[in-house]
């Protein structure tokens, strides 16, 4: 197979059936920065805006940064920024290439470089993507953690950063030191009232900072709210050679998805934004019940999903619903728990909304490992299933599958599975945990339990406090540790 990489004298070449540019890349200029370009962003957000962009909106462009390593712009820029996004469903593949992406820097390689580019006052919207820990925040409260090692460092380093936190105070500190208007801050990673949350820790850390500087970026800044929503499994080996394949040359960016796409996003916008709406995004006043249906429903599955299906041998999500207990559980857990923590508008199909979930899932065209899944589960626990079990606590309502899932998760980050195999524990808690796993198994699973519910960076001050919970949470390790958890969902789930 060719090893010529994809770029811009490669399009006119590639196979017809391949949807590409068909404008003029060196008349965009830039409008968007985004921090943390990986692959969520390149298949959602730039997806979005490179149908504007081909619409004539020419004025909002992206470069991408990188937080912390050089590996996307390694991809990228030798591509002059072009990518594929491989739709993949159990009907076929549909190949695009999007050219909204002109350039991409890898911030600790030069900060100063990114600070300016952040400054420029074409740039009216920075995005961004960096995961619910790149907030630097403590989970529980949705506050600032000044403990937090970049925050530490960047306060002390101010031309250096390492957080986007610190990164967005220093650009707006340049623009109000040089007499430019700011810019709308567009946090699109998946955390409950992201906007708030956004803005909340931005003026913490501003604060910090220079008081009189902080009053100016609360008038010089907006952030928005968002939902976003597609599933983007990690892009593998077998996955770039199967484009080559397909289009005749290497992309080294190419990202996976699935068709379907949704972006709700409040509309408060600084100074304009692409007209996203008419390439499928939905502008609203207030996005809170939209996340909420997101996170509870499509985002606390996915987890529960994921955790129980690892464990019980499962490589992908796919493999996880071929399994009919596991797939009658996926939509008893929408319905009984997750639905009922929420005012669904009266407008919105829920069942439909839970059917087209449950398709999603099934979707053996998209290799999405439950291992992927379940990475940083400490910072997504908060957000996808304890505003739920908080719900169902608050209302003596259901907690049969959240108790099954954290049961899962306390295995999980054990670090050793079933069969007494190591697991890989991606999560910036994960000594913590295997701690309160080592030290409190052998006690028993009541002091287990007990130990993890009074963990406060997740579950906060108050959960430890219901015996409810803790007996649920017991009666599940305590069937995972004698059926197993594949034998414990036949058991439970498979008659519903």
């Amino acid at each position: 197979m060719s090893q010529e990489r994809l770029n811009n004298k490669l399009l006119e070449s590639l196979p017809a059936e391949v949807i590409k540019p068909a404008y003029d890349r060196s008349e965009v200029t830039t409008g968007i920065v985004h921090l943390g370009i990986g692959a969520f962003h390149r298949a959602h957000q730039a997806w979005y805006t490179e149908n504007r962009i081909a619409a004539g909106e020419k004025d909002w462009g992206i470069v991408g940064a990188s937080l912390r390593s050089a590996g996307v712009r390694d991809q990228l820029v030798p591509q002059n920024g072009l990518y594929s996004v491989v739709e993949k469903s159990n009907a076929g593949t549909k190949v695009q290439i999007v050219g909204a992406v002109s350039d991409v820097l890898v911030g600790p390689e030069s900060p100063q470089q990114l600070l300016e580019l952040l400054a420029q006052e074409s740039v009216r919207i920075v995005s961004l993507t960096i995961t619910e820990k790149g907030y630097c925040h403590d989970p529980a409260s949705g506050d600032l953690n000044p403990q937090h090692p970049d925050v530490i460092h960047d306060l002390a380093n101010p031309q250096a950063p390492k957080s986007a936190l610190g990164y967005i105070v220093g650009a707006l500190a340049l623009r109000k030191e040089r007499g430019l208007p700011g810019f709308t801050v567009l946090t699109c990673d998946n955390l409950p009232s992201n906007g708030k949350l956004l803005g909340n820790v931005l003026a913490q850390f501003a604060e910090k900072v220079d008081g009189e500087l902080a009053a100016w970026i609360a008038k010089n800044t907006t952030t928005p709210s968002t939902m976003v929503d597609r599933i983007v499994p990690a892009t593998t080996d077998a996955d770039r050679e199967e484009l080559e394949a397909l289009i005749g040359c290497r992309d080294e960016a190419a990202v996976m998805a699935e068709p379907f796409a949704q972006w709700v996003v409040e509309d408060n916008f600084l100074r304009g934004r692409p007209e996203w709406d008419k390439a499928g995004a939905t502008f609203v006043d207030d996005v809170e019940v939209y996340e909420l249906i997101k996170l509870r429903l499509l985002n606390g599955s996915h987890s529960m999903l994921a955790y129980s299906g690892y464990l019980a041998g499962f490589e992908t999500v796919a493999d996880v619903m071929a399994e009919p207990a596991f797939n009658k559980l996926a939509l008893h857990f929408m319905k009984s728990e997750a639905t009922t923590s929420i005012d669904v508008p009266a407008d919105f199909d829920i069942a439909a909304y839970q059917a087209e979930l449950i398709e999603r899932f099934e979707n053996r065209a998209l290799r999405h490992r439950t291992w992927q899944i379940a990475m940083d589960g400490s910072q997504k626990i908060p957000q996808r299933w304890l505003g739920t079990l908080r719900h169902q606590l608050a209302n003596n309502g259901p907690i049969e599958v959240l108790s099954f899932a954290l049961a899962n998760w306390i295995r999980y980050v054990s670090a050793v599975d079933e069969k007494g195999n190591a697991i890989e524990v991606s999560d910036p808690l994960a000594a913590e945990l295997k701690a309160i796993c080592d030290q409190f198994k052998p006690q028993g699973n009541e002091t287990l339990a007990a130990a993890f519910l009074a963990f406060t960076p997740v579950f906060g001050d108050d959960l430890q406090q219901s015996a409810p919970l803790q007996q649920a949470v017991v009666s599940w390790l305590n069937k995972l540790d004698s059926e197993g958890t594949l034998a414990a969902v036949r058991s439970s789930f498979a008659d519903l």
